[in-house]
């Protein structure tokens, strides 16, 4: 049996202060889906051919940057041309659209590649960004592309109670101590590329 190969994807991470403390912004992907039916995820999805040409400069700091390239194949997408493929992943699956701003507005947050055996395999960057980068309504997901049903924005308690996917569960976590305040000693990079699954800090 031929292993499925590990394709390159990114993924928007959302979040805003609520009444009752930060929320995120998550829906719940089909049943009949392929990969993570029925799980309740972030926006995201892999980099396709046409996101190099529409890479989008500013939006990463230069260490978030710098942090991408870390521990990735020769051929792997630029920091740029990932950025491009989230906000892509943003617009499509909820109609919302991330604005240029005068300072980056997505912080490299974690990294996780699939184990071996799923039925999709990816390396996926996560991207932490603030609703206030958002240049439109951000309660109206009528432009989504059906995607992901229920979209809404949760309080990090409630999110962390849903059916998730395992990396969502961990960087739920990672999530919830950056937007309290606490630092980031490198970012954490769940390696299942080889045989040994192995954790490690990009710094």
């Amino acid at each position: 049996m031929t292993e499925e190969p590990i394709r390159p994807a990114a993924t928007v991470v959302l979040w805003r202060d609520g009444s009752e403390g930060p929320q995120v912004l998550m829906g719940q992907r089909g049943e009949g889906a392929v990969f993570m039916p029925s799980k309740f995820v972030f926006p995201g999805g892999r980099v396709d051919a046409e996101d190099a040409e529409a890479a989008r400069p500013g939006f990463l700091a230069p260490d978030c940057a710098r942090r991408l390239m870390l521990l990735v194949p020769e051929d792997a997408p630029t920091p740029e041309t990932l950025v491009a493929t989230a906000l892509r992943e943003l617009t499509e699956e909820t109609g919302l659209n991330l604005a240029g701003m005068e300072h980056p507005s997505l912080k490299f947050i974690f990294r996780a590649i699939t184990p071996p055996g799923r039925s999709r395999r990816f390396d996926a960057r996560f991207l932490l960004a603030h609703a206030d980068s958002l240049d439109d309504n951000r309660e109206d997901f009528s432009l989504a592309s059906g995607e992901l049903s229920h979209l809404r924005w949760l309080p990090l308690p409630e999110a962390r109670a849903l059916d998730l996917p395992f990396i969502t569960e961990v960087v739920l976590a990672e999530v919830a101590a950056l937007v309290a305040g606490h630092d980031q000693p490198g970012v954490p990079f769940f390696d299942n590329s080889g045989t040994t699954p192995q954790f490690r800090r990009l710094v």
